[in-house]
């Protein structure tokens, strides 16, 4: 009796299985693609490229950058939920991530199953901002001049549903006030109307800040992170003066869901060797984060917990985008 290549249905199937098995120890087997949502040139671009240097060297094949701007990272996002989950098309998310979940009504992709997470690479604190001109100097001084005056203080971001934004407004509700939205159509607008005295407020990336604040032309009041910032010890966090706020935002890398956990193993402790290194950690440092590695399922967690606490927000404020 002949049997073609799949007449004994159980004997392909465990084939099949020797072979996927085969692949996952093996991988990579090809060049690995590493998609970022923002044009070359910003920081999740440079972190990309950074990283895709050091795993071509720790897995012997090429990691290469692609980048799929579009619809605020959503187009690359997009393009790598729907992916074929075998670890050669990988994805860098970024903040914006998770309030995008938070505020689009209709994505097209599913934000928190549509994705296996492998770890965070980087976590970044923001600054409240201010032009020098102003008599604040501190998060209690913003505190009390916006609860004596209701909707006077303007603060600016680079557009409604941002990270800026929600930043903004999850200090209006843990602080009671109410500082109103002028929101700019992107890149670094905002900052200029802040510096040129038309808002009061902006709470922006250090990285962005940060060389306005060491040239003088503006002034930072506090960080938003738990801890203080290393690049600016002296400069307090907004928790000690108002518990409970806190706002970091990150980058990090996910594969497509169904990319076999051996691939995501890997991949985990390769990130994880690499943010050891300490040319990596400075470099990261200089664009005004911190190296923050972390397990597949803490890095899920995260991703969980920062889109319930902007869905909060966003709830709270009314804030929608169809």
């Amino acid at each position: 009796m002949k049997y073609g290549p799949c007449s004994l249905g159980g004997v392909c199937l465990i084939a099949g299985i020797f072979q996927a098995k085969a692949e996952e120890i093996n991988y990579p087997t090809r060049p690995v693609r590493i998609v970022t949502g923002f044009a070359a040139g910003g920081n999740t671009d440079i972190i990309a490229r950074a990283v895709a240097r050091k795993l071509t060297d720790l897995l012997g094949q090429s990691v290469i950058v692609e980048n799929k701007p579009g619809a605020g990272s959503m187009m690359g996002s997009d393009y790598v939920a729907k992916a074929t989950a075998d670890g050669y098309t990988l994805l860098l998310v970024s903040g914006a991530f998770t309030t995008q979940a938070a505020v689009i009504k209709k994505l097209p992709f599913d934000p928190l199953h549509d994705f296996a997470w492998i770890s965070n690479a980087v976590s970044y604190p923001f600054a409240i901002v201010v032009n020098p001109s102003l008599p604040w100097q501190n998060v209690s001084d913003l505190i009390a001049f916006a609860k004596k005056n209701p909707t006077k203080i303007n603060y600016g971001s680079v557009g409604v549903g941002s990270v800026l934004h929600l930043a903004a407004e999850l200090f209006n509700v843990t602080a009671n006030v109410e500082m109103t939205h002028i929101p700019y159509k992107g890149g670094a607008e905002h900052v200029f109307e802040l510096m040129s005295g038309r808002i009061d407020v902006v709470f922006e990336t250090l990285t962005s800040a940060f060389p306005y604040i060491q040239s003088g032309k503006l002034r930072v009041l506090a960080v938003t992170s738990l801890e203080r910032s290393l690049q600016l010890p002296q400069v307090p966090t907004v928790t000690q003066t108002l518990p409970g706020y806190e706002v970091s935002s990150f980058s990090g890398f996910c594969a497509p869901r169904e990319t076999p956990k051996p691939v995501i193993q890997r991949l985990n402790q390769q990130l994880k060797s690499i943010l050891q290194m300490e040319d990596i950690r400075k470099r990261f440092t200089e664009l005004g984060g911190t190296v923050d590695y972390t397990t597949p399922e803490a890095f899920a967690l995260r991703i969980e917990s920062e889109t319930a606490k902007w869905k909060r927000i966003a709830k709270a404020k009314k804030i929608e985008i169809l």
